[in-house]
């Protein structure tokens, strides 16, 4: 990367700087790949936080389903989060995992799962488990749930009949497609040898011509987790790698610290053969200190996020565009990595990370106003959709995280808690789902990659040219949300 002028000696963010169009080779979007590189099994630079709020196994399958990462949350007890693994490995990489209820379940039931949005159905079914394609009612369109009764039993509202695919069919996303829009249907059920595995729809169908799934070298879907620095983190590890992780996340508020080292250290003595990262950091020090005790990946950011109070609380922090290109500088140099945590508001601001130097994005708040995100969707008195969102050192958090200590120890710390408690994230009415996010992003992302004369990450560290703006010409960029 470089700067149209000299660098500036002030630090920036993202929101300070933009990016310069070069003479380009590069014809498409879609000649660009996303690949972040970084010893990760990912195919797109995008990894969804380890937070509460927002990464749970159903986000993490669709996310890797599209080639980014989940980071399960540390705060998960260890067999929660070993099982929370293995339910992520387990779900279909070729379709979508079926969302199913029972015929007695109700319109209120599913309508904390899913809102009634076009492009989503519920499976309604008898039994639990591996389900019978016999034991099938039907498929419920999502959009009946607007005006069916709260009280209304599914098994009620379906029509049997609906179109299903044989999975070495729906393999096959290009005919999967055209045999879903010949039918006329919003989705199909994939069944194999009798029991149903799956849902497509023709939006899905086509997203995997365009998207390649994260996976491990068995064909699995990818997904990360969490630890902290304290307690037995070499068990911890351990445990998750048996589980099948394949990103370990070590994490704390602040990362350049001696428990990080010592935490560290002997998870890389491990050697588990997986990726480690370690953060959050804001220098190239922290970055040459962690990496020397074992870190292959850096997690960048302090203050950041939306969730995030650090700043004002603690005047702690840094503007993130400057801390991921001083990072990303170091992480370079000793064949490391970085991922640019928190601060992302539009697609722009993870196109100006990638250029900043990061092989990933990381997403907290922005993913956890969708229908994957953890906890169920609520409505406010208007009637619009959200789900609850809080920080990771806030009191809420802290509470779920030292539940088990006797109440002098667990008011304690919760005297020193930093961060949002609760938050409405309301879902986009537009891009309700994180795939539909993924779609929006990856593909403002590519054009940042034509305009800039790179058909890589790689050479999008190398070609990108950043010029730095006032508040005016930032303003300058954004649409009119009015008439002239």
């Amino acid at each position: 990367m470089k700067f149209v002028s000299e660098q500036p000696a002030v630090d920036l963010t993202y929101s300070d700087v933009f990016l310069v169009p070069r003479r380009s080779a590069v014809t498409s979007r879609l000649q660009v790949d996303l690949a972040p590189q970084d010893g990760t099994p990912a195919t797109i630079p995008l990894v969804a936080s380890n937070m509460n709020s927002v990464t749970g196994q159903r986000l993490a399958a669709v996310l890797a389903r599209r080639g980014g990462l989940g980071i399960l949350p540390q705060d998960m007890p260890l067999q929660d989060l070993d099982g929370a693994i293995r339910d992520v490995k387990a779900q279909p990489v070729a379709w979508d995992t079926p969302l199913v209820l029972s015929p007695a379940a109700t319109v209120e039931d599913a309508l904390r799962l899913l809102p009634p949005m076009s492009g989503h159905g519920i499976v309604v079914a008898e039994g639990i488990g591996r389900v019978e394609a016999s034991a099938v009612h039907g498929v419920l369109p999502a959009t009946r749930l607007a005006n069916a009764l709260p009280d209304a039993r599914l098994g009620d509202l379906v029509h049997s009949g609906t179109p299903s695919l044989e999975a070495e069919d729906a393999a096959d996303a290009r005919a999967a497609f055209d045999v879903i829009t010949e039918t006329g249907t919003e989705l199909v059920t994939v069944v194999d040898h009798g029991h149903l595995v799956g849902t497509l729809s023709a939006r899905s169908a086509l997203r995997s011509t365009l998207y390649a799934p994260a996976v491990d070298a068995e064909g699995r879907l990818a997904v990360g987790a969490a630890i902290g620095i304290n307690g037995d983190v070499a068990a911890k590890a351990r445990a998750l790698a048996g589980a099948g992780v394949d990103v370990l996340v070590l994490d704390t508020a602040h990362g350049h610290q001696e428990g990080m080292l010592r935490a560290l250290a002997t998870v890389s003595a491990l050697n588990l053969g997986i990726p480690l990262v370690a953060g959050n950091i804001v220098t190239a020090d922290g970055v040459e200190d962690l990496v020397d005790a074992g870190a292959t990946i850096l997690k960048v950011g302090v203050g950041p996020g939306a969730m995030c109070t650090t700043r004002m609380m603690t005047a702690v922090g840094r503007p993130q565009f400057s801390a991921v290109l001083e990072t990303a500088e170091a992480a370079r140099a000793v064949g490391a990595h970085v991922w640019a945590d928190g601060g992302v508001r539009y697609p722009r601001d993870v196109a100006l990370a990638l250029a900043a130097g990061a092989a990933s994005v990381m997403i907290g708040s922005w993913f956890a106003g969708t229908i994957e995100a953890p906890g169920q969707l609520l409505a406010d008195a208007d009637g619009r959709i959200f789900k609850e969102s809080w920080g990771m050192a806030s009191t809420k958090a802290v509470q779920a995280r030292f539940g088990r200590l006797d109440a002098y120890e667990r008011a304690r710390k919760e005297l020193f808690a930093e961060g949002i408690s609760s938050s409405k994230i309301y879902l986009d009415p537009l891009r309700p789902g994180v795939e539909d996010l993924l779609d929006m992003i990856t593909s403002g992302v590519r054009s940042s990659f034509t305009y800039a004369g790179a058909a890589s990450v790689p050479e999008f560290h190398e070609r990108a040219l950043v010029g730095r703006q006032s508040a005016a010409g930032y303003e300058e960029g954004k649409a009119l949300p009015v008439s002239w």
